[in-house]
């Protein structure tokens, strides 16, 4: 090992992407592949307009909500390559010859340039590696609408989001995956979903690495 590769890892040493423990080498420790909570994905009984099914691998919450705000907003784009194998799971489980395309739910390029990487579409990328297909640009965000978690309730989520995203691809007849990292209301997911059926799409999927859990009314 060169010099520099050792002083890189004892200074900043792989760590679980979860729970932070120091690790030989990046990845999922073996205490939490045992207790992260694996979403069963038959849970996911959401019904979300134009979206015909739902999958997501985990609830937002405790390590995996740090994860991913990790992931999200801390440039740890790295954690996409642990991130695809639970996704890949779940298309196994759930959708193996029930798609045409895996896709993903964009970024505004403002956010984009910003943030430097799209973490839907490096989900994407990294699920496709492992399926041996190629993602597929269906939508562009064609309005850099405010951040959905900023807005008070569903009904802003859903205005605030309507008219953002343009198809980008022929989509006709296709059965589509599409990849984001959290699902909370849906209002995206549906908005997504909506243009690619409008634009002929036959099948709309939603799979999300977590989502929120549904709150209890009163």
């Amino acid at each position: 090992m060169r010099l520099g590769e050792w002083l890189n890892k004892y200074i900043f040493p792989p760590k679980c992407i979860f729970c932070r423990r120091v690790m030989e080498s990046d990845g999922v420790c073996e205490r939490c592949k045992a207790s992260i909570p694996y979403r069963v994905p038959q849970e996911s009984k959401e019904s979300i307009m134009f979206v015909d099914g739902v999958f997501s691998c985990f609830h937002y919450e405790g390590d995996v909500r740090n994860a991913l705000i990790r992931y999200k907003f801390g440039g740890l784009s790295k954690y996409a390559v642990d991130l695809a194998e639970y996704l890949e799971k779940c298309i196994n489980e759930n959708l193996s010859g029930k798609y045409d395309i895996i896709s993903w739910i964009p970024l505004s390029r403002r956010r984009l340039r910003k943030r430097g990487y799209d973490q839907a579409r490096l989900l994407a990328e990294e699920v496709c590696t492992r399926l041996s297909t190629s993602p597929v640009r269906t939508l562009s965000k064609c309005r850099d609408s405010a951040p959905q978690s900023r807005q008070v309730d569903a009904a802003h989520r859903k205005a605030n989001i309507l008219g953002a995203y343009e198809s980008a691809a022929d989509v006709s007849g296709k059965r589509i995956i599409l990849i984001d990292d959290v699902l909370t209301t849906g209002s995206t997911a549906s908005e997504c979903a909506r243009i690619l059926k409008t634009s002929g799409a036959d099948k709309v999927y939603v799979l999300t690495v977590a989502k929120t859990r549904a709150r209890k009314k009163n």
